[in-house]
Formats: C-alpha cells, sequence, structure tokens
C-alpha cells in the first residue's frame, strides 16, 4: 500500500453570500495549496464538515479532486457520528480518486475503547481505500488512547493516525506506536508540533493554518528533509507564533477562515451560527496582514 509523506493543509471550504459552496473558490484554494506543494485535506475541521451535508461533502472532494489533477494527493474527511453513515459517505469518496480517507471520532456519543475499536474496524473493512484514525478530543469527547491506536494498526486498511489533539505528549504517544510498526504513520494535527513530529518520525502533517500561510507550512517541510535544522526551526517559530497569536481569539477554524478571507474575500464566511465580533475582527485583519502568503 502506498505511504503518504509530506504537508497536507485542511483546506476551507468557501462559501458565498447565501451560504452555498463557492466552486470557483475552491477550486483557487486548491490551485494555491498545490502550487505550494502542499496536499489537501478536504472537508475537515477547518472546511467546516460539521456544518456541510452529505452531499455537499461529496461534492467538495469531487471538486477537490479535480483541481488537484493529481499533481498533489488529496485526503478526504469522512467522519460522522455513527459507524453507518461514515461507511455510507467513504463508499462514495473512494470512487471519487481521493488517496486516503480520515475519521474523525463519533461526537456526541461517549464511546468506550471497545466501540472506538469496533468502529474503526468497521469502517477499515468496508473500504478499499486506505483509512487513517483522527483524534480531536477536544472537539468530539472522544479520545483515542495509544493501545487502541496500536490494536488498530493491526488492521490492513488502517495505515495511520492524525492526531490532534494538541500535546506533545499525546503525539509522542503515538509516534512510539510508527516507530515499533513501519506500516503505520502518524500526521501531525498540530500546528507548534509540525517540526516536533518530523523530529521523531511523523510522516507528515494535516495543517489548518496552511490555509493562511501555506508557503511556510511547506518550507518546514522542505528545511527539514534537507538537513536545514536550524531553516527549519525558524520557520517553526514563526508559524507557532501565528497559531499562538490567531487561536488566542476564539475557535481555531473561524478565526483561519476569516484571517483567509481578509485576504482573500471569496473564500466567504464560516456558516452560521458561527459570529466573528467586530473586536476580534480587527484584531483578525492585524493578523492577517502580517502572516497571510499570496501565491500567484
Amino acid at each position: 500500500m502506498t505511504r503518504i509523506f509530506g504537508p497536507f493543509v485542511a483546506i476551507v471550504t468557501p462559501f458565498d453570500a447565501s451560504e452555498d459552496i463557492s466552486e470557483p473558490a475552491l477550486r483557487r484554494q486548491v490551485e494555491r495549496q498545490a502550487k505550494a506543494g502542499n496536499g489537501v485535506f478536504c472537508a475537515g475541521t477547518n472546511g467546516e464538515f460539521y456544518a456541510l451535508s452529505f452531499q455537499e461533502k461529496l461534492r467538495v472532494a469531487e471538486i477537490c479532486v479535480e483541481a488537484a489533477a493529481g499533481r498533489v494527493p488529496v485526503l478526504a474527511h469522512i467522519g460522522e457520528i455513527s459507524t453507518h453513515e461514515t461507511i455510507a459517505l467513504g463508499k462514495l469518496i473512494e470512487k471519487l480518486g481521493v488517496k486516503a480517507m480520515s475519521a474523525i471520532t463519533p461526537s456526541f456519543i461517549a464511546c468506550s475503547q471497545s466501540e472506538l475499536i469496533d468502529h474503526y474496524r468497521r469502517v477499515a473493512d468496508a473500504l478499499s481505500k486506505p483509512v487513517y484514525l483522527y483524534n480531536i478530543p477536544a472537539r468530539t469527547g472522544n479520545t483515542i488512547q495509544p493501545d487502541t491506536a496500536r490494536i488498530l494498526a493491526d488492521h490492513p486498511n488502517i495505515i495511520g493516525i492524525k492526531d490532534s489533539a494538541g500535546s506533545q505528549e499525546s503525539l509522542d504517544a503515538f509516534l512510539a506506536i510508527a516507530r515499533e510498526r513501519k506500516d503505520f504513520d502518524v500526521l501531525v494535527g498540530a500546528d507548534s508540533l509540525v517540526l516536533h513530529g518530523l523530529q521523531n518520525g511523523a510522516a507528515g502533517c494535516i495543517s489548518g493554518l496552511g490555509n493562511i500561510s501555506p508557503v511556510t507550512l511547506n518550507a518546514i517541510h522542505k528545511s527539514f528533509v534537507a538537513g536545514e535544522a536550524a531553516l527549519a526551526a525558524k520557520h517553526q517559530d514563526h508559524y507557532s507564533s501565528l497559531r499562538k497569536q490567531l487561536y488566542a481569539h476564539g475557535f481555531p477554524p473561524a478565526l483561519v477562515k476569516r484571517a483567509l478571507r481578509l485576504a482573500m474575500p471569496e473564500v466567504g464566511a464560516s456558516r452560521a451560527p458561527v459570529l466573528i465580533s467586530d473586536e476580534v475582527n480587527e484584531k483578525v485583519r492585524e493578523i492577517s496582514q502580517r502572516f497571510a502568503e499570496a501565491i500567484d
């Protein structure tokens, strides 16, 4: 099974004034990431999957695959609350040409570790494309424990985990599994830990801040691979500074999209009920002016 490496951006889903998907704007965002050398992760947390309908998620994946045109890989998020719906979405999305899929843990339901094991095994059994686990307990209320990930790593169609728990302790526990199991990869979901992950065996990352600073994200990876440790650290420091300043003001996906919108208005606003106050908007504007990177 082909392994997937490098930087991916959890791409925003642009909306027009009626809150409908803006397909031209989405295609331009994919083009922007492709020119920066980053892969695309679509309909994830920063893509507002929680606000998209079943059919919209399919359309977003279809557009991203078409726009990428084989130049960079496209990963798709398929996680739903129920196992049944996750499988149903995955079966349709895998036909569109994505390289792999990632499924967030079920939310609302407080799952035991045995329930998570059963959930992911059933999803992976049902799909032909490879599956990544997706750990983001702050948003779902469910945590994939390292021992659970170690058990699921035995499944031939589960190839790794996207860890967005946000702590080095969590990331290091999954990286330890990756060192034990050469067929199980870790994709870093915490923007402040991209370089730490690479230094300790991560295959790559899936970053939300890459919507704002795609060149810097790619430069962290490129410098690390080239053995330019000081330069990689410099890029990571810049990236971490963006994270610290931006995420201090509220819901990260909404802040990422607003910062990008201030630089590229066509991406639109987050879908309601998400709102950005005038005070926060001005703070984000200043951050966007300093960190947003244009790619022609």
